[in-house]
């Protein structure tokens, strides 16, 4: 298998990992990395049983220490085809 890295800054990552000595090969970073991560449903059922949810980030957002930043959604209605029945 070839896996192809399409971000510079993740190649260097490795690069300087490796150099470092945490890891010998790219292989053992990629192994590292799988272990460590969560599946999406760890993440799912990690998020709902410690209360964050969808308004807990609106009101963080809306806690921003600079008002200067405009952290509202643009709002626009969604396109429309016309349907011939």
């Amino acid at each position: 298998m070839t896996v192809d890295l399409h971000h510079p800054e993740l190649e260097a990552l490795i690069s300087m990992r490796m150099r470092t000595g945490r890891f010998s090969t790219v292989e053992d970073a990629l192994i590292e990395a799988l272990k460590t991560s969560r599946s999406i449903e760890e993440e799912a059922f990690a998020a709902t049983k410690s209360g964050r949810t969808g308004a807990a980030l609106v009101a963080a957002m809306q806690e921003c220490p600079d008002r200067n930043i405009d952290i509202e959604p643009v709002r626009s209605p969604m396109p429309m085809r016309e349907v011939r029945l």
